[in-house]
């Protein structure tokens, strides 16, 4: 079991969990791991979002790079994404993204990329793991005119910025197409209106005025209610909203209904396929996406691969099957063709595209995909059984005898918490009341023979 890191990188409380001392570790082993094989002095990005623990663990990180002997550009506040592509645009060795995503204000995190621009692999994060806690990080020290450099690298933003003008030119300039952005007061803050702005979207931006503690507090993709309201009472045509560190896109249509990443997934599918742009008519999802995605598939001749939950799985089946669209239901959609990452502003742009090609409101291509109700319930149980619900003969008859129940209509689907002692039970169907009932009989039984 790994101790830092966990499936988006290292995540925790700012320097309480997150400490400078454990940041310095850090940062020494991956230069070590990332460049130990390259003959030159490496340089690597930093980039970080809005939150007030940010620069303390910016300095902290860039320490310990520089005292490898490591060149350090410090990027500033740049959305996840835009570290990733400048990553590969500039040549750079490696990457650091210094945030906690969609969590509050106090957690803070670290995950790194590579030089091709994409999280790392599990293998990669287990090797730096490794050398953070032994002796070989003392002997990992760079002396006299070794020592490595920083520099302010905070311009590259417009690079970011000259990357969307070249994909899009001015076929999104339509005033009567209004787009209301929620920036979460995160990552995107700025350079989402200089992304729109440039490109003649008529739009307005709200939650672009981050203070350090305010980053994803009741706004953005985690708190929909705020850009559902104000669409409805401004007369929108389209909400939009990111994430803290803008790597996930949720949307709601003109009537402020959620359109989450499956919907759009299925949208921006759909038009990908109409341009002959949709590499073997397929779509990867995970495995908690909803079961409408896989019917909509069925009835649109697109095929739906799963992997397990976490947008690094969808990367690593995309890279190894060649397809070029991907994601999850919470917003992280990867379009390779672009960027190897998920990128909210992107995907927002790719969803404005299609709804202008289809000439459609965005509540009538919501309906693209019929999304089935979904319960999601925790089950308790002892930290060393979280697995033996695959072998427990009488959860395994329940499980069974649900899904023969469900005929293709609905589904089960039993995860254990990569973080807690505790089973998650999932189940899907057509009637949100009756799923609830099977799902808590489900989840009361795992406790009781899991306990």
């Amino acid at each position: 079991m790994r101790k830092y890191f966990g499936t988006d990188g290292i995540r925790r409380i700012a320097n309480l969990e997150l400490t400078p001392d454990l940041v310095f570790r850090v940062a020494k082993a991956g230069a070590y791991v990332l460049t130990k094989h390259s003959n030159h002095v490496p340089t690597i990005l930093i980039g970080r979002d809005t939150r007030i623990s940010g620069t303390l663990i910016e300095s902290a990180m860039t320490a310990g790079f520089l005292s490898y002997g490591a060149n350090v550009k410090l990027l500033g506040v740049m959305p996840t994404p835009a570290v990733a592509y400048l990553t590969k645009k500039l040549n750079a060795d490696a990457s650091v993204v210094i945030s906690a995503s969609h969590n509050t204000f106090e957690f803070n995190g670290v995950k790194y990329f590579s030089n091709q621009g994409m999280k790392i692999p599990d293998e990669i994060e287990e090797e730096i793991e490794e050398i953070i806690d032994s002796e070989k990080l003392s002997t990992l020290m760079a002396v006299g005119d070794k020592i490595g450099i920083s520099q302010d690298a905070s311009g590259y933003i417009q690079e970011y910025v000259q990357f969307f003008k070249e994909i899009f030119g001015d076929e999104l300039r339509n005033q009567d197409f209004k787009v209301a952005i929620d920036t979460a007061n995160g990552a995107t803050y700025e350079v989402a209106e200089k992304i729109f702005t440039e490109l003649g979207i008529h739009f307005e931006i709200i939650n672009n005025c981050p203070d350090g503690v305010n980053i994803n507090e009741k706004c953005g993709s985690t708190c929909l209610e705020t850009i559902s309201a104000y669409v409805k009472k401004n007369g929108f045509d389209l909400g939009i909203a990111y994430d803290g560190d803008g790597d996930r896109c949720l949307a709601v249509d003109e009537n402020g209904e959620t359109m989450d990443g499956d919907i759009i997934m299925a949208i921006l599918a759909e038009y990908l396929k109409s341009q002959n742009k949709l590499k073997q008519d397929s779509l990867v999802v995970t495995v908690m996406s909803n079961l409408g995605i896989k019917k909509y598939g069925e009835n649109n001749g697109i095929n739906i691969v799963s992997t397990k939950v976490g947008d690094r799985y969808v990367l690593e089946e995309m890279l190894k099957s060649k397809y070029n669209l991907g994601g999850e239901q919470s917003g992280h959609v990867i379009m390779l063709d672009y960027n190897p990452t998920g990128d909210g502003i992107l995907t927002s742009l790719m969803l404005i595209r299609a709804i202008l090609h289809k000439k459609k409101k965005a509540s009538e291509m919501r309906k693209i995909v019929k999304i089935y109700p979904q319960v999601l319930i925790n089950a308790k149980v002892a930290s060393d059984k979280k697995y033996d619900y695959e072998t427990d003969s009488q959860i395994r008859q329940k499980i069974e005898e649900l899904e023969k129940e469900f005929s293709g209509n609905g589904r089960v689907l039993i995860r254990p918490s990569g973080t807690e002692p505790k089973v998650r039970v999932m189940i899907e169907g057509e009637d949100q009341d009756y799923i609830t009932k099977r799902a808590q009989e489900l989840a009361n039984l795992i406790e009781q023979k899991l306990k």
